[in-house]
């Protein structure tokens, strides 16, 4: 049942990430959702659970973004990974430190992507607010970050105790 939550979100966040943040004005200003949610999977799920999600995740993405195949799901397994070995030293529910890991996710989102494009374009150009777009989503991620972050905590925790209760009343 859990599967179905994680699924669910995902698919909530690539819909709002491919079809309705491109409408909006300032859509090149704003990081990638699913960034927080494939960071908080690691942190606070378990990582033989979540990692199936999280290359799913992945592999849509790459399919509806346009860009080169893997390159999302490449991303979101590497930030995955780093999310899991943060937790073997950072308390994963410091509420002070979620955002800066958040924040780091999407500044090494966009050395990633930033990377790919001079690897792919040979006569590539730096472009001039490629630094300025890349601040602008860090910082952001900065102060919406935690808000997705309680928020997945939350459905989680919701979801778990439901299902809990469940088990405990099918016992019955």
């Amino acid at each position: 049942m859990i599967y179905c939550l994680y699924i669910a979100v995902s698919l909530c966040l690539i819909i709002l990430q491919v079809t309705l943040i491109p409408l909006l004005p300032f859509s090149d200003k704003i990081y990638d959702l699913p960034v927080p949610y494939v960071l908080y999977l690691g942190l606070f799920r378990p990582a033989w659970k979540t990692l199936p999600i999280v290359i799913l995740l992945g592999l849509v993405m790459d399919n509806l973004s346009g860009g080169p195949f893997g390159l999302f799901t490449s991303i979101y397994v590497w930030l995955f990974l780093g999310a899991i070995w943060l937790r073997t030293f950072m308390h994963a529910s410091n509420m002070f430190l979620l955002p800066f890991v958040v924040a780091c996710g999407v500044l090494l989102e966009n050395l990633v992507f930033i990377g790919m494009v001079t690897i792919f374009e040979l006569n590539f150009r730096f472009p001039e607010d490629a630094l300025r777009i890349a601040t602008i989503q860090v910082l952001s991620a900065l102060g919406t970050s935690p808000i997705f972050l309680i928020f997945y905590n939350y459905t989680h925790n919701r979801c778990d105790s439901w299902m809990f209760k469940r088990s405990r009343e099918a016992d019955r």
